[in-house]
């Protein structure tokens, strides 16, 4: 075959990656056409080499940051694309050249050579991909990634019906967002380009430490931001209730964010400029996020050690569950790799936790229930505050039913919940069984509370009173959903027993007092006058 032919073939020859070349020496080297000329026996890779040298070398050096304060100052990708994308075409035919010379001889002086020229080719490049990270971080920050795509769809579907007054609005801000992305387009790109050539070259390490140290920062800047700090225990049992509150409610904004935009935007990121190497991608990936998620994911678990008594608490503990529950498959998708496990791990760990406060806080309920210990009767048989709390308790507990049918769903009901139901009852689910329990054990407080009352009467006007409020509630919230309209009806019918046996007992009363009214009177009527003295 001709050595033109041979030639031909080379350059469409892609070999594998190789490993970095070390080579020590750094004495001058000839010129490749004085070595083409005095070397016997000048192989195709000898030749190959010093064509390749003889092109790439003028590109490279007169880009060497060293070399001169226009190199030093100015971005090659920045001043001239073409320039750019020819200087990393130039560097990996080196690498191909160098991979193919190694194998025939590795200690020709060819490869000194190039090897210098390669470490210069690389300062280079470590120069453009730091200075397109840094130049670029607006550009590149994870909402302007992660949104791309959904933003240009809906740009789209919105200049189909906009109003013909909203033309030159929608048009000027999707010049506006188009010019955005582009940058951010061109910026990935070229970041991409770097890292493979870099990591072709054997100069991953170097790539991969530059860009570590600037996307951490701004994953770490980005999690402060979103007003999510790493507490202890320790901390987080020292504040007081109201402290606790606001930054729970600070969590649940901040959850949103870094999982939908904050963390998948970086990952697209990372997966795009690694695009070559699985492991290069997921390792970058894990050391880059790994640490500001897991503090993201573990401030419910320390939120759940707190000893702060509050009502609202449980209803936040609620909140914080539904929003790693509901981001629970993009967590899953995003932290997918072994490298990322331990952030998995940590959302399943504070669920768990979660799930744990709410049963407690339930049970803490019902016990509070029972320990009530209010003594004195409520004047005029009213409504029991007893009574009122705990229904608005359980009403917006109601308002959580999604999320407590699965904390509740592998709950067993106790035997003894079961006895006290109807025997179909023990098909509901056990939410319903739950909610109904809690019912009844309120119920059963009021009716222990009735027989403070000395007046039978009194009595029964306070279990109708008390029931008839806690009916009240349960039509006038999500409760008449969890309890059922059977329930409802059964103890309307008790409310309807109780005002019966009260008209009972005060009925004879009311007319035994008014026959003694009707008598006094009558008595009074035929009672004659005493005599006026005065008429005599």
């Amino acid at each position: 075959m001709p050595r033109k032919g041979m030639r031909s073939l080379y350059w469409s020859f892609s070999p594998k990656r190789s490993s970095t070349f070390s080579f020590t020496s750094h004495s001058p080297s000839p010129s490749p056409s004085r070595l083409a000329h005095s070397t016997p026996g000048w192989s195709f890779a000898d030749s190959v080499m010093t064509r390749t040298l003889e092109l790439a070398e003028p590109m490279i050096t007169r880009w060497n940051p060293d070399s001169s304060t226009f190199a030093k100052v100015t971005s090659l990708f920045h001043e001239n694309r073409t320039e750019a994308n020819d200087f990393i075409k130039y560097v990996n035919n080196l690498q191909k050249a160098m991979h193919l010379l190694v194998k025939e001889d590795s200690s020709s002086q060819l490869l000194i050579q190039a090897q210098n020229l390669m470490q210069i080719a690389m300062k280079r490049l470590q120069k453009e991909f730091y200075q397109i990270l840094s130049m670029n971080r607006t550009y590149l920050d994870p909402e302007s990634v992660s949104t791309r795509s959904s933003r240009a769809s809906t740009r789209s579907s919105t200049s189909d019906y906009g109003e013909d007054g909203e033309e030159d609005d929608i048009r000027i801000a999707g010049e506006s967002i188009s010019e955005v992305e582009d940058v951010s387009r061109t910026a990935m790109n070229d970041l991409k380009l770097i890292a493979e050539c870099m990591i072709l070259c054997g100069y991953g390490k170097e790539c991969v430490r530059i860009y570590k140290i600037i996307r951490k920062s701004i994953v770490d800047e980005g999690i402060f931001r979103l007003g999510v700090e790493k507490m202890r225990s320790s901390q987080i049992q020292k504040m007081d209730w109201e402290v606790l509150e606001l930054k729970i409610k600070n969590w649940l904004n901040a959850v949103k964010i870094a999982v939908n935009t904050l963390f998948d935007g970086e990952k697209i990121l990372c997966d795009h400029v690694f695009a070559t190497s699985d492991s290069i991608r997921e390792s970058v990936f894990s050391e880059i996020s790994k640490e500001g998620a897991e503090i993201l994911f573990g401030f419910p678990e320390n939120v759940t050690r707190s000893k702060k008594a509050a009502p609202e608490k449980v209803f936040r503990v609620l909140e914080m569950y539904t929003a790693i529950s509901n981001h629970w498959p993009e967590i899953e998708s995003i932290f997918s790799v072994e490298s990322t496990s331990t952030v998995r791990s940590q959302a399943i760990t504070s669920l768990i936790k979660l799930v744990d406060s709410v049963k407690t806080a339930l049970a803490e309920f019902e016990s509070e229930i029972q320990k009530n210990k209010w003594k004195s009767p409520v004047a005029h048989a009213r409504i029991h505050h007893l009574t009122i709390d705990a229904m608005n308790y359980l009403s917006l507990l109601a308002d959580y039913s999604g999320v407590l049918s699965d904390i509740l769903a592998d709950s067993p009901v106790p035997e003894s919940y079961l006895s006290a139901f109807d025997s179909g009852d023990s098909q509901l689910p056990a939410i319903s069984l739950k909610f109904r329990w809690l019912i009844l054990v309120l119920i059963c407080k009021v009716d222990f509370k009735a027989q403070q009352y000395k007046d039978v009467s009194l009595s029964y006007l306070f279990l109708a009173n008390n029931l008839q409020h806690i009916i009240t509630k349960v039509r006038t919230s999500n409760l008449q959903y969890l309890l059922g309209e059977d329930w409802i009806l059964k103890h309307e019918m008790k409310v309807n027993q109780f005002k019966a046996s009260y008209e009972r007992h005060v009925t004879p009363r009311v007319d035994r007092i008014t026959t003694d009214i009707v008598e006094s009177e009558s008595m009074t009527r035929s009672t004659p006058s005493l005599p006026n003295n005065n008429h005599y």
